[in-house]
């Protein structure tokens, strides 16, 4: 069974910064690009941040150019996205995303993580 765990989430002032991790189980991690979404109330789930699978290549949503960056540590099987220079607009649900991907023959499915709330105060 595929899961995808987030952890890192919590509440900080503005300005200040927050580590998020996802450590995903039941599935070999260095296989799958992996991305960061979020979700604020009200509003569509959006894409943050992706990396390639190898983690050479990562791409940004231009609202958080400069102050968020995803990596990924394919040894401990861990995603990360640091987030710093905290907005009140960065407040959402953060979700830890696994691309899908085809080889010769096979699919393998997407998944997701269940979430972790990220609140910024002003």
């Amino acid at each position: 069974q595929v899961q995808l765990v987030e952890s890192g989430g919590g509440w900080a002032q503005a300005g200040r910064s927050l580590r998020l991790s996802c450590k995903p189980s039941g599935l070999t991690f260095d296989d799958y690009a992996m991305n960061w979404y979020r979700q604020a109330p009200g509003k569509e789930r959006e894409l943050v941040a992706a990396i390639t699978a190898a983690g050479d290549s990562t791409t940004y949503a231009d609202f958080v150019k400069g102050r968020f960056t995803i990596t990924r540590d394919n040894g401990e099987n861990t995603l990360y996205l640091q987030m710093n220079n905290l907005t009140p607009e960065d407040t959402a649900v953060y979700y830890c995303h696994a691309d899908s991907y085809c080889e010769p023959g096979v699919c393998y499915s997407e998944y997701w993580g269940p979430g972790t709330q990220v609140t910024v105060s002003s």
